[in-house]
């Protein structure tokens, strides 16, 4: 390398934490504590001068980082035996998981990081320093699908936020994927593993037996996972450049629901609230249906009498159907990708580089077949309807009697259709990023680095096994033929004989097995949904050394650090539902899909200083400061600014106090600025739903006269029976930018001499949001109501005319737009510790080498508030639920107040082979509604226990060219913690628990193996 200055790269350490680990040391022994993240150059000849810590653009004379980063290599990622980044990320105690493969009823095919529980749009993603483009058009975060594991070299996560140096987005913090560079050589990477569960949970294996189901037994193998990786690297033949290729490919195969025990029918509690009842859902294969008179009184609901064919019965709270086994646990999933990193040094002043990475990823979402249910005109002549089903929908109803067409009848028709099999979301998305850039010297004391960037998401999905409801009004409104011929008197669609619709086919719901292939072929309706995603990047920086210009303290050696720059970025979305889409026509939807097209552009100026104030006095070894400052004019959100003030204080190079404040930004996105308002899915539960003594029936009858429930209506409101409710939302055009104050003080311990080989760091964190981009949440806004009767919260409740309901129709709804409401605030401390220490060090003989790594993550608090009077600040951590979840905000399912993950290593003495094991905690938490049972407070869901899980693995390097791994995660084939419905929010809760969070499929074991040519 020509270049003077020279940017390390760490070595293969399992964790290197923000007290970091020193490079391994030759001949294997472990490495040494060292009072920041030491690193060694890649030629050990290499005379190391400078480096780039993640959080700051100057370049430094250590790794030692103001701003507390962690920072994993490629050996920990080797060592779970994943295939997927996710996974890896996610076991960071400061990490919670969001959307990722173990999702699939409203899974986005991608998967993103949420620092903090803060959310994915608060959390930054870099490659190599360079932001990664927005992943999805309904879903615009960056996607860590695409950035291979084996190309990996490490991932530093700045936690202090980091506005003033990136941008926008970074205010819960920073997550840089630092890339593999100047590989030379040839080197392939496999991974294969494989999902172990023994199905014996015997209180699930109760519940779905008592309800007559056959859960799976004994032991299966399944979720195989696939991963190869091949990289070629060569360096030109004057050594001035390099040029890496890589291809890779990924297989996951699916795992269904119903193949545990745990999942393989949707759980809630029974009538004591100390077990489980497999609940299922209300919308069943034969049909329920609810006639209504013209006053909206009711009676049914109805189904099919199977005793009886042709005839109605009574349906009872058993009649459910178990929507949970074709449900997706684990996603199939298909990635192909590919790419190349080069530079040549053309002179010290001129260092061109380029890259380009792409990802073809293919997955597939299933989940039960279409719940149809909506209000109907069935008319009273319809002739696959008996004399019962007429005397109960037409006659008692006042609709007249057998052969008269009604002229307005209601009837609520729930179907499940099971006969058009499991929904489906074919998803795909095709990436591209392309950089290309020159930097180098422009003296001994200023560099520069400018660069264009360009990154694009495309994405296709096509829903399959789904019905048009136009088409399913259609078929279900029939009379007999009127026409002359051998079809007189038959059954057909009124749009057949009106020539509106002359392909429909009469939908026979009446009779068991009545539903023809011919009408389910013509209810079956695909939707199609494209768009992409883009991102534009210019950026120029200027770094300098202003000390050697004399222009430092005079209490210090080394001299004043700067960095100037500038930067452009535009991004864009274009959403492109198809016209069934567009309608909301697709019953297992929810809800219209709005087109959405747009784009803003983002001008910025920054500066970073950092000054050496005192050094190598009495108690002061060294004193810094670092400052920063960001102004950015966006195109959508005018203008705002960002700044940091850090400082770090080492008093001997065994103790370092560190500490600052980020002021960070979040402007707000395209969809939360453009998306057109409508109705979709919003709430979980309406309290004023269901008979007296019924778990959701939670309101008494004043507070549901305050939802708009008349004392008639109250107790015969239908509730949802898939817990799913309407709310009115969409973008808000008129949205200002999210502003965050982070504080951060840390202590760190390096003892040399006292314990060599150990590290320690506690860095104490407090953020808080305010201006938050928000929803009040359908849940929130619904209780405050009911509790108040406050018109803020009780005019943004819309009741269906008549039945009241919150579902029935889209006349039923909740208003729920974003806004900047309230603030969140969360607080605590996280720790890392390291210790290395070879055992003849001790005066023992050469047993090897011991190295443990310590990450955990206190959350002292994490409060919610909604910006509304009378509104409480909701008080999170420590809980799970509807509740925080609900608000809008981006709780992603439990939030303990301790994880932690510690990983003990054993270097044998046995030159390559070590033995590791780790431990993954996931505190206690509880459910932050208590439900309305009998048991109250100590229902069997509404606490979650402690969780340890333990992995074991061992790596052997021999013959200096191959390196083979094999582990198990989840030794002890625990099961998930089983929550209950009613408790499950949204997208996060799936399968009767987080399956993102927890260990969804048991026990994995894995094999790897890694050859260098």
């Amino acid at each position: 390398m020509t270049n003077p200055t020279v940017r390390a790269r760490l070595m293969a350490s399992s964790m290197i934490t923000g007290v970091a680990l020193a490079a391994l040391s030759a001949g294997g022994a472990l490495a040494q504590a060292a009072p920041a993240p030491t690193a060694v150059a890649d030629n050990a000849a290499t005379n190391v001068t400078e480096f780039v810590v993640t959080g700051s653009r100057i370049p430094q004379p250590n790794l030692t980082s103001i701003a507390p980063v962690t920072s994993v290599t490629n050996a920990e990622l080797k060592l779970t035996g994943t295939s997927r980044v996710e996974d890896l990320i996610n076991s960071l105690p400061q990490a919670v998981a969001d959307q990722g493969g173990n999702l699939s009823n409203g899974a986005s095919g991608t998967a993103d990081i949420s620092l903090r529980n803060l959310g994915p749009s608060r959390t930054l993603v870099l490659i190599d320093g360079r932001r990664l483009v927005p992943g999805d058009p309904s879903f615009p975060f960056a996607d860590i699908n695409f950035i291979p594991a084996a190309l990996i070299d490490r991932v530093e996560v700045d936690l202090a936020g980091a506005s003033s140096v990136y941008g926008s987005d970074a205010v819960a913090g920073v997550v840089n994927f630092i890339m593999k560079r100047d590989f030379e050589g040839v080197r392939l990477d496999v991974n294969s593993g494989i999902y172990q569960n023994n199905n014996g949970n015997t209180v699930q294996q109760a519940a779905n037996i008592a309800k007559g189901f056959s859960p799976p037994t004994g032991s299966v193998f399944d979720g195989t996972q696939v991963d190869v990786t091949a990289i070629v690297g060569v360096n030109s033949p004057d050594g001035k450049g390099n040029v890496e290729g890589y291809v890779s490919y990924r297989h996951i195969d699916p795992v269904l629901q119903g193949a545990r025990d745990y999942s393989f029918c949707n759980a809630n509690l029974d009538s004591t609230g100390k077990g489980f009842i497999c609940a299922g859902s209300g919308t069943i294969p034969g049909g329920k249906f609810t006639p209504f008179d013209n006053n909206y009184n009711t009676n049914g609901p109805f189904t099919l009498d199977a005793a009886n064919p042709g005839n109605f019965r009574v349906a009872t709270a058993g009649d459910v159907f178990n929507f949970a086994p074709s449900n997706y646990y684990q996603r199939p999933d298909e990635r192909y990708a590919g790419g190349f990193f080069a530079h040549y040094d053309i002179s010290k002043q001129f260092q061109a580089y380029s890259e380009f990475m792409f990802q073809d990823d293919h997955t597939v979402a299933q989940i039960a077949p279409t719940p149809f249910g909506t209000i109907v005109s069935i008319p009273c002549n319809n002739p696959l309807l008996s004399a019962q089903e007429v005397d109960l929908i037409c006659t008692q109803n006042g609709y007249g009697g057998a052969g008269q067409p009604a002229a307005n009848p209601h009837v609520v028709v729930q179907k499940r259709n099971v006969e058009g099999g499991p929904r489906q979301d074919d998803l795909r998305h095709t990436d591209y990023r392309a950089v290309v850039g020159l930097k180098g010297d422009l003296n001994d004391s200023w560099h520069y680095d400018i660069y264009g960037q360009y990154g694009a998401a495309v994405f296709t999905d096509v829903h399959t096994n789904d019905i048009s409801i136009r088409k399913a009004t259609n078929a279900l409104n029939v009379v007999p033929d009127p026409r002359p011929g051998p079809n007189q008197g038959q059954a057909v669609c009124q749009s057949v004989l009106n020539g509106s619709d002359l392909a429909c086919v009469p939908w026979n719901l009446f009779t068991p097995g009545g539903v023809t292939p011919a009408a389910e072929a013509y209810l079956s309706t695909p939707q199609l949904t494209t768009g992409q995603t883009t991102e534009q990047v210019v950026s120029g920086a200027i770094t300098g050394s202003l000390g050697d210009y004399g222009l430092k303290s005079p209490f210090a050696h080394d001299g004043v650090g700067v960095a100037f720059g500038a930067e452009y970025r535009r991004e864009g979305l274009n959403f492109v539902p198809d016209e069934e889409g567009i309608l909301g026509d697709i019953a297992g939807n929810g809800a219209s899909s709005p087109p959405v097209k747009a784009a803003f552009d983002v001008k910025e100026l920054f500066a970073e200083v950092r000054v050496p104030l005192i050094e190598d006095v009495p108690f002061i070894k060294s004193l810094n400061l670092d400052a920063g400052y960001r102004f950015a004019h966006y195109s959508t959100a005018g203008d705002n600014s960002t700044y940091k003030i850090t400082g770090d204080w080492a008093i001997t190079d065994d103790i370092r106090i560190r500490g600052g404040f980020n002021r960070a930004v979040r402007a707000p996105n395209i969809l939360e600025l453009f998306t057109p308002q409508h109705n979709q899915l919003d709430g979980t539960q309406d309290g004023c739903a269901g008979v007296p003594g019924s778990q959701t029936l939670i309101y008494n009858q004043a507070q549901c006269a305050n939802t708009g429930v008349s004392a008639a209506q109250y107790g015969h409101v239908t509730p949802n029976p898939a817990s799913q409710y309407n709310g009115f939302t969409g973008g808000n055009p008129n949205l200002a930018p999210e502003t965050s104050n982070t504080y951060s003080l840390g202590l760190v311990l390096t003892p040399h001499t006292l314990l060599p080989g150990f590290s320690f760091s506690a860095d104490y964190f407090n953020v808080k949001i305010t201006n938050v981009i928000q929803g009040i949440g359908a849940d929130n806004i619904l209780n405050a109501c009911a509790l108040t009767g406050s018109p803020t919260f009780c005019g943004l409740v819309h009741r269906a005319p008549g039945t009241a309901s919150l579902w029935f129709t889209p006349t039923g709804f909740i208003t729920d737009l974003p806004q900047n409401l309230g603030f969140l605030k969360t607080s605590g401390i996280d720790f890392a510790a390291a210790y290395r220490f070879n055992f003849r060090d001790l005066g023992m003989a050469d047993y090897g080498g011991l190295g443990i790594d310590f990450l955990g993550t206190y959350t002292h608090d994490y409060q919610v508030f909604n910006g509304q009077p009378n509104s409480p600040v909701l008080q999170c951590v420590g809980t799970f639920g509807t509740v925080c979840q609900g608000t809008g905000t981006p709780q992603s399912g439990p939030l303990p107040s301790f994880r932690s993950k510690v990983r003990l290593t054993y270097t044998t003495p046995l030159p390559g082979f070590e033995v590791s094991v780790n431990w993954r905690y996931i505190g206690p938490s509880t459910v932050d509604t208590i439900p309305n049972t009998p048991a109250g407070a100590n229902c069997v869901d509404c606490h979650i226990q402690a969780f340890n899980y333990f992995d074991l693995s061992a790596q052997y390097r021999f013959r200096d060219r191959y390196t083979m791994r094999v582990g198990v995660n989840n030794i002890f084939d625990r099961d998930p913690p089983v929550i209950g419905q009613l408790q499950l929010p949204g997208t996060v809760g799936s399968g009767n628990t987080f399956p993102q969070v927890y260990d969804p499929l048991g026990r994995f074991m894995f094999v790897g193996l890694t050859a260098d040519f």
